[in-house]
């Protein structure tokens, strides 16, 4: 069976002019606005166009098509996320579990702020996912993740921080999108915050993460609450 090739989701052109950014400006702040409204399923470049008051005509200078619009939303939700990692794991100057403790209520707080975004990018996931544009911003992150997992357990395996990093991933991602699904207040998501962030330190000290030699280990979870 001949595979159906994936959908161009790069962007036509890139604008140089004031006035061409703030049209891009325009037409991403309407996207946003139409699919945590409207959802993925009745997400359209017209729609989109509408509601940025422009023609279609002049959404599909800088995009082509629908998932070009939904890919530039998730890419720059990436590079977010990215800049997340960086400044808060690359954070040398304090101890590596307060770091990750920061990065997991940093991570929370933000899936709950912007959880009808979320959700509907990953609704709309299909439409990009299996694009090489895709796979490469999504692995932007993953050398931040294995830096800091080699400070943390300097003796173990590479395989070993691989897998550490991907179950650390994956929960954040799975866990923090079910969690946000549900309206929460500050009080709960700093509580959930420090359970996931206990579970993580627990996790990494049972595989030698001790030996990061934190000097300043936080306190259990019951004497914070």
């Amino acid at each position: 069976m001949t595979e159906r090739p994936s959908p161009r989701i790069s962007s036509r052109k890139q604008p140089r002019q004031a006035r061409s950014t703030e049209l891009v400006s325009a037409i991403l702040e309407a996207a946003v606005q139409v699919l945590a409204k409207e959802g993925a399923g009745r997400f359209t470049t017209a729609r989109v166009a509408e509601k940025a008051g422009v023609s279609v005509g002049s959404v599909y200078q800088y995009f082509p098509n629908k998932a070009a619009i939904l890919f530039r939303l998730q890419s720059d939700e990436w590079r977010q996320t990215t800049h997340l990692l960086r400044a808060i794991l690359e954070d040398v100057d304090r101890p590596p579990f307060e770091r990750l403790r920061t990065l997991v209520h940093a991570f929370i707080r933000s899936e709950c702020e912007e959880a009808e975004m979320r959700v509907a990018l990953n609704d709309a996931a299909p439409l990009y996912r299996d694009a090489p544009e895709a796979h490469d911003a999504k692995a932007a992150g993953a050398d931040i993740v294995q830096g800091f997992l080699r400070e943390v357990l300097p003796a173990a395996s590479e395989t070993r921080r691989a897998l550490a990093g991907d179950l650390i991933k994956a929960t954040l991602s799975q866990v923090g999108k079910a969690f946000s699904e549900t309206p929460r207040t500050q009080a709960e998501i700093a509580a959930y915050s420090d359970a996931m962030a206990d579970m993580f330190e627990a996790y990494l000290r049972g595989l030698g993460g001790s030996q990061a030699r934190d000097s300043n280990p936080s306190p259990p979870l019951s004497s914070r609450l």
